[in-house]
């Protein structure tokens, strides 16, 4: 089945049921207000909620029309937003453009985010800092049930109830500058966009496979191509990077986690899913970097599509100064 938030004058919005044409919904509201409270209680819910999403395949009487860009982010606000760096491509390429040593870590490289503010797929994008060097970064993410702590690999996948992808918006220049302070990043992530709709693993068919989304992410800069990047690569699981995260503290109904920027080693046939990427992959081409990061007016979009399908639905952001 496939959820959404649809506005409704508050600030988490009310649950939607959204049909696989993409153009039909339904209110869950019989069965939980949002997203958020039914991730709460997903073991009791599910099965009202799948109920429902069959009723709305089979054109039942309640239906509106779906436009996601009407829609919020499916979690508006939740309690933790953990990303990582799962494609090791992606650390490696920007690490030889800088001249830098690859990062060298015998468990999965994750950050704890902003979590109470996810953009919505269609809203404008702040340039809070002309010399920020802003940057979009395509990720797949899951959001997770009540998943306890010390829970192992295999077992964690069993906690997922959501799928998504999500664009983590990044200030390179700052984040560069609070990497070096050895203390996290705050002003350098702003609040992270997520698609319109979240899926069921199921929903993903052989594009979900141990524990990873094998879907091709498709980015577009001012209406051109900039990517059709395949998630194949993925060197941690989503039941590793949860194992991880749960260490030492149970992970609550709702948290999020992201696999990091979608990367390939056919980068040339593929493209990329950030401007840093590309840019790292100019410098070790031809010596220097020619893409320009973000600016006034830039537009991005991402969708992914399963055998003509646009599962998630589409994120479409024009970038705005402050």
């Amino acid at each position: 089945m496939r959820l959404a938030t649809m506005r409704n004058g508050t600030r988490d919005g009310a649950l939607h049921l959204v049909a696989r044409d993409g153009i039909r919904a339904a209110s869950a509201q019989a069965v939980a207000p949002t997203l958020l409270a039914a991730l709460e209680e997903w073991p009791r819910v599910r099965a009202d909620l799948e109920a429902l999403a069959a009723e709305l395949e089979a054109g039942g009487p309640s239906t509106i029309p779906f436009d996601d860009s009407l829609a919020l982010a499916p979690l508006p606000r939740t309690w933790q937003w953990l990303d990582a760096s799962a494609f090791l491509n992606h650390g490696a390429l920007l690490s030889r453009s800088l001249g830098m040593d690859p990062i060298v870590s015998p468990v999965p490289l994750m950050y704890q985010g902003m979590s109470h503010e996810f953009l919505a797929p269609h809203e404008p994008v702040t340039l809070w800092n002309p010399r920020g060097d802003l940057d979009f970064e395509g990720e797949f993410a899951v959001v997770l049930r009540e998943t306890p702590a010390g829970i192992d690999a295999d077992a964690a996948l069993e906690h997922i109830a959501l799928v998504t992808f999500v664009n983590d918006w990044s200030q390179r220049a700052i984040v560069v500058e609070e990497m070096g302070r050895k203390f996290g990043f705050i002003e350098g992530k702003p609040a992270t966009t997520m698609a319109p709709v979240a899926a069921t693993p199921d929903e993903l068919g052989e594009c979900w496979q141990d524990g990873r989304i094998t879907a091709t992410l498709t980015v577009a800069l001012n209406g051109e191509r900039f990517g059709e990047v395949p998630a194949g690569e993925m060197d941690y699981s989503f039941g590793e990077l949860i194992a991880y995260a749960a260490r030492t503290r149970n992970l609550a109904a709702g948290t999020v986690i992201g696999s990091g920027t979608v990367s390939s080693t056919k980068y040339a046939e593929t493209g990329s899913a950030c401007i840093a990427e590309r840019r790292g992959i100019e410098i070790i081409q031809t010596g220097s970097a020619s893409t320009p990061y973000l600016r006034d007016g830039d537009r991005v979009s991402m969708r992914v599509e399963i055998n003509g399908d646009t599962v998630f639905g589409r994120v479409d952001q024009t970038v705005v100064r402050r």
